[in-house]
């Protein structure tokens, strides 16, 4: 149900916030004692006059550290602040307890020194809420406590709230608020929560009466490059448009070159967003393309399963989270197979993803060790026998992934030192996929490495120029087929792994992605790392430039269209992989 009446919506907002402060006020009524705060707001409570009222309320914007107080405004919005006149006459104003007894009733907490109410004998006097009378309330005594209440929130311990209350606070345009955001930025120590002040109060200034005043918060919101100003300068400049006369031509040219700068700034803002996003997937595309283009360039097998050795490595991922927190449970030939988990929780937990890296890379490569062994060995120089049997097998286990996990997706939740972002000039730089990154980089070196500073790497090297001659000259090339296969499987269940902390993790994963995997080993040149690299980031960024633009389908089909054009200029592709083969 969605509530659009304001009245509502203020409602609810108070009574919240009500419920929030009474939840942190000590049950005891013991709550600091008689402080200067505390009499002013007895003072705005007794008193008669509206005026004196507001004044003390106005003067409270200080006390944000005092729950009793801001429990004590909240209720007084909600009528739920009271005056209780003690034997000799005197009034004295309370809020309710949050402890009630068997019949409801409640002791009052008093709101000059936060103790109990008493009676002659010392006992606390226990009140029915529907029996007391609030303290009066106007309708400008409610927007000041309001102005006070929000006014808080500023003094928030979280920068991040700090920040994010004094951004609405800013957009509200109130002028009231201006001595306040003044008197915060002078001893606030935090960079993002200045930048909040400084804009908060030139948004504010933006709705001046004072043409000097407008023009100056015109002239600071563009020099921040305040992307949330942007509407409030477009709505003032439809403002400026429909009575130039009254605001002046220089007010007029200070909007225009402002949104313009605002715009400009937005624009490479989000091309380095999208840019950043792409690096990221080609990343993801690089860790499984590699291990394809090591399989495709050594034996020439079409391995159309290569996408599911991704999500076999995104379910392993899932696996073990759930044995790090409370357990598994899943579906082995239509019987419930539950394992126990090892009940760990916050660092611990947050370690699950380090194993869950290592262990996919060892259950995919396994998973392709079998492929390789029962299926992919006997069809080697039959490519379009491999392509239809490694066809079935990816078919067979997106069915296996739906009998065992089910066909929703499944949740893997990043790990706490992987969520949350990096900004930089409003540009949000996720830590996963910042990740994500630079584990593509440690893999790239880590198989340069094992390509050209291992004996295993030279044997697949010289199988890969020239097969029958690494075979004669004693190279086992059956065992590297398989320590190949594997490792390009193993690969592949990393990349799957990573992909589970940026998109979701289901059956059809690998299907996503197996397409763009081909597109970058023949767009690269087959079998050549470097070529992968520039492949893989060549699609993976163009492809996240063109969906903005062209949509997700359209925009792949044009990625695809550009490599077959490009494919007619260099069929070999990027980087031509050299060969001593007769054939090569």
């Amino acid at each position: 149900m969605r509530y659009t009446n304001p009245h509502v919506l203020m409602r609810l907002r108070a009574v919240f916030l009500a419920g929030l402060l009474a939840a942190t006020v000590p049950a005891t009524g013991a709550s600091g004692g008689e402080t200067p705060a505390r009499l002013l707001l007895e003072k705005a409570a007794v008193a008669e006059d509206v005026t004196v009222q507001i004044e003390c309320v106005k003067q409270l914007a200080d006390a944000a550290d005092d729950e009793l107080i801001a429990r004590a405004l909240a209720g007084w919005r909600l009528a739920e602040f009271f005056i209780h006149t003690e034997p000799d006459g005197a009034r004295v104003p309370f809020v309710l307890d949050s402890q009630t007894d068997g019949e409801g009733k409640a002791r009052g907490v008093r709101v000059r020194d936060g103790e109990f109410i008493q009676d002659a004998a010392g006992a606390p006097i226990w009140f029915v809420p529907a029996e007391q009378t609030p303290v009066d309330t106007t309708s400008s005594l409610r927007r000041a406590i309001k102005t006070t209440l929000d006014l808080f929130a500023m003094a928030n311990p979280d920068p991040a709230m700090r920040r994010d209350a004094i951004t609405r606070l800013g957009q509200e345009q109130n002028p009231e608020y201006v001595p306040h955001f003044e008197k915060r930025l002078e001893t606030e120590a935090h960079r993002d929560v200045k930048k909040a002040l400084a804009e908060a109060i030139a948004l504010t200034q933006l709705a001046d009466a004072d043409p000097a005043v407008r023009n100056g918060a015109i002239r600071t919101l563009a020099e921040m490059r305040s992307v949330n100003a942007l509407s409030f300068l477009k709505d003032f400049e439809l403002k400026v448009q429909a009575d130039p006369a009254r605001y002046g031509d220089e007010t007029a040219k200070l909007l225009r070159t402002a949104i313009a700068q605002i715009e400009n700034y937005i624009w490479w803002g989000t091309q380095v967003g999208t840019a950043f996003r792409g690096l990221s997937l080609a990343a993801v595309l690089l860790v499984a393309a590699l291990g394809l283009a090591i399989t495709f360039g050594l034996m020439g097998v079409i391995n159309m399963a290569h996408g599911e050795m991704m999500a076999v490595g995104a379910y392993t991922a899932y696996v073990v989270q759930e044995l790090f927190g409370g357990g598994l449970m899943f579906s082995l030939f239509g019987r419930q197979v539950s394992f126990g988990g090892f009940g760990w929780s916050g660092g611990a937990l947050d370690s699950y993803f380090l194993a869950a890296l290592a262990a996919s890379f060892v259950t995919a490569g396994a998973v392709g060790l079998a492929l390789e062994r029962g299926v992919i060995r006997f069809l080697y120089k039959r490519p379009l026998e491999s392509l239809l049997a490694t066809w079935g097998v990816s078919l067979v286990m997106q069915q296996l992934f739906r009998h065992t996990f089910g066909a929703a997706n499944v949740q893997v939740n990043s790990p706490a030192w992987l969520r949350g972002s990096y900004v930089i000039n409003d540009v949000s730089f996720a830590y996963n996929r910042l990740f994500v990154i630079g584990f593509a980089v440690f893999i790239v070196v880590g198989t340069w490495l094992l390509l050209t500073r291992t004996s295993v790497g030279l044997q697949i090297r010289a199988v890969m120029q020239n097969r029958a001659m690494a075979s004669c000259m004693g190279v086992r090339t059956d065992r590297v087929n398989m320590l190949t296969f594997a490792f390009g499987s193993g690969l592949a269940g990393m990349a799957g792994a990573c992909l589970s902390q940026i998109t979701n993790v289901g059956p059809g994963l690998g299907q996503s992605y197996i397409v763009d995997c081909f597109m970058i080993v023949v767009l690269g040149g087959v079998g050549n790392l470097v070529g992968t690299v520039f492949a893989s980031f060549g699609v993976g960024v163009t492809d996240q430039v063109l969906q903005p633009w062209l949509g997700a389908v359209m925009g792949k089909i044009t990625v695809l269209a550009a490599i077959i054009l490009f494919l007619q200029w260099r069929p070999a592709g990027l980087f031509v992989t050299r060969s001593r083969s007769l054939d090569g």
